[in-house]
């Protein structure tokens, strides 16, 4: 699954228009941050790693300022997260997050995705039972024991540590990601993380291996993608490998 995580981390936007999408995503869920906590990344942890996790994402760091900058206005856009659940193409699950100043569009924008590619919208908790909320870290490395053990004498709560083609994946509760973090960078700096990131790992999941069913599947991304509320899509489909 480690490798799998990888690649699909590393299919993210690729054209000048998705990355323009990523910059406007990042921007408003920085600005959401800060405002509703500090604009200071020292005392506010969530907005440190969300800056960092932007960073990795070539996220420019003029959108980064002027969103900091922006939330420590008064007034401003007044957004609210909202999250919808349910089975995509092939019966797979879904989660997905969104930032919306606007309910009603922002539903009926996520439902037109669901109900355009023969899905099924859910209430909430629907799915997400069927996920755990899990810091993932994932590097090139062969010696996974090694650091299991590092983790493990560091007092660290550690769910699952798995090599696969060369990639180590770790995987712990999303409380740890800032001792996981300390750790690799004072006693394992010979790792470059490629991916550092708290998300919804799903427990179980669902090949997907009808035409329409893919065809489908790459359609619902697309449209999610292309809708501006939408912040992460969290999933647990399995398609073939090309």
């Amino acid at each position: 699954m480690g490798r799998a995580y990888q690649n699909r981390k590393l299919s993210m936007a690729k054209t000048a228009g998705q990355k323009t999408k990523v910059y406007s995503k990042y921007g408003k869920e920085i600005y959401v941050c800060a405002k509703n906590g500090s604009t200071d990344p020292d005392s506010n942890l969530a907005l440190r790693r969300l800056i960092e996790k932007a960073k990795k994402d070539q996220v420019p760091t003029h959108v980064i300022d002027k969103a900091i900058e922006k939330a420590k206005g008064t007034g401003g856009e007044d957004y609210a997260e909202a999250r919808y659940e349910g089975f995509g193409p092939g019966n797979c699950m879904v989660i997905i997050d969104c930032l919306t100043d606007n309910n009603n569009r922002t539903i009926k924008d996520v439902r037109q995705c669901f109900t355009k590619t023969y899905s099924k919208i859910g209430s909430s908790g629907t799915v997400s039972h069927m996920f755990d909320h899990q810091a993932v870290f994932a590097f090139k490395g062969e010696n996974d024991e090694e650091v299991l053990e590092n983790l493990m004498m560091a007092d660290i709560d550690v769910t699952d540590v798995e090599l696969e083609d060369g990639i180590i994946t770790v995987y712990a509760p999303h409380t740890e990601f800032f001792k996981i973090k300390t750790e690799f960078a004072e006693s394992m700096p010979e790792y470059n993380l490629e991916v550092e990131e708290i998300t919804w790992v799903p427990q179980t999941y669902t090949e997907i291996t009808e035409e329409d069913d893919i065809a489908n599947f790459e359609k619902f991304l697309m449209m999610l993608e292309d809708c501006d509320d939408v912040q992460n899509v969290y999933h647990n489909a399995e398609l073939p490998s090309a």
